[in-house]
């Protein structure tokens, strides 16, 4: 398969950048709602647009009134927030929990799946326990309980939990806390008794809460695919989450190029201007293949994702790490070539530092999907 867009793909990214640019710009959005301070840390109303735009259905299959896309087109839209450094629950909603429903019963995909496309409902993950993303080891708690289940346990960084109109949560139902098997997934409403959230401001302003549940009653609806047997939709939705973040962190490594190539284009030492001097232009050079090579892998791991082939979770985990790679070679090569400025908050070269240094951690940094590539290698 080509690495690149093909016609309908190129219109989609003609589309997104567009709409973006303009309405997901970093003065408009990221700077407006983190100078006032905003609890959710993204606008609702950019949000609805982003369903009036069809974004939030892409991944939602066309009986449940979404697009029916796959993950090149998800990652298309999320490169361009990247780029923009749009806050938006995109990421956990419209690919994250959006791929979840994807496996639940009619029932849900009924209750939930509406308000996704039109942009009216928003969604949350909970899945890490710590400090770090470690999914194989899963501690929280859900025992039978009547004719449900009642969740007893703790999540850590919990993207829009604060904001979202419902969770969907890893649990164990039977088994170690390390066991490949015995995970479910639940689709826990936002205002079910016995959930409670603490918020928390990441480094990029976004919004995340330490998420308690404290003897939570679900009914057996809440199930989202079988009991057990949740560890392979876990792995499909952490797949498509991790591809998207990795689309998105390709993003904010053009977005932090792009800025710094014309600022080398504008600024005049010595009497010329700082893009004349070969130093720098090796170093811009060399950030242009680096972020080449990191688009073009997150493009090869999608189009594995979409064609279900048996290399692509390699790939996503390759992808993951190399944007990581890159992308903060690019915010770093960003804040040195604009000088002592590129550490004040009047240019926005250094919030696109804070988003990478928030994607690297999301859903795991460049050494897990290191290690990731070489298990599943073999060694």
């Amino acid at each position: 398969m080509p690495l690149y867009h093909d016609e309908d793909q190129a219109m989609l990214a003609d589309s997104a950048s567009q709409f973006m640019a303009e309405e997901g710009s970093i003065n408009k959005q990221l700077r407006h709602w983190r100078d006032r301070d905003c609890k959710d840390g993204f606008g609702h109303e950019l949000w609805k647009q982003f369903g009036e735009m069809g974004f939030t259905g892409i991944l939602v299959a066309e009986d449940d009134g979404g697009l029916g896309m796959g993950h090149v087109e998800a990652g298309i839209v999320l490169e361009e927030i990247g780029r923009n450094l749009t806050p938006s629950p995109f990421l956990t909603s419209s690919v994250l929990a959006a791929t979840a429903l994807g496996q639940a019963s009619d029932d849900l995909r009924g209750r939930y799946l509406p308000g996704l496309v039109s942009g009216d409902s928003v969604f949350a993950v909970a899945i890490d326990e710590g400090a770090k993303h470690r999914p194989e080891r899963i501690k929280t708690r859900a025992e039978k309980s009547g004719n449900g289940f009642r969740l007893s346990g703790k999540k850590d960084f919990v993207i829009h939990g604060a904001s979202a109109d419902m969770i969907v949560v890893a649990a164990r139902t039977s088994g170690a806390d390390d066991d490949a098997d015995g995970i479910t997934l639940f689709a826990v409403p936002k205002d079910v008794a016995g959930l409670s959230q603490v918020a928390v401001r990441l480094v990029d302003s976004s919004m995340a809460t330490h998420l308690t549940l404290d003897g939570v009653d679900l009914d057996g609806d809440a199930v989202i695919g079988e009991v057990d047997g949740g560890r392979e939709i876990l792995n499909r939705m952490l797949n498509a989450g991790r591809i998207g973040a990795a689309a998105e962190g390709a993003g904010v490594a053009r977005g932090a190029m792009d800025m710094t190539i014309d600022y080398l284009k504008q600024r005049k030492q010595f009497g010329k201007l700082i893009g004349e001097f070969q130093a720098l232009q090796h170093r811009a050079a060399h950030l242009y293949s680096e972020v080449e090579i990191a688009r073009a892998v997150v493009i090869k791991a999608q189009q594995l994702l979409d064609a279900d082939a048996p290399s692509a979770e390699l790939m996503v985990s390759v992808a993951k790490a190399k944007v990581s790679k890159v992308a903060g070679l690019a915010v770093r090569e960003g804040v040195q070539m604009h000088g002592g400025i590129g550490m004040t908050d009047e240019y926005d070269i250094g919030l696109y530092m804070k988003r990478d240094r928030a994607l690297q951690e999301f859903l795991g940094d460049a050494y897990y999907h290191a290690e990731r590539v070489a298990q599943i290698s073999g060694y």
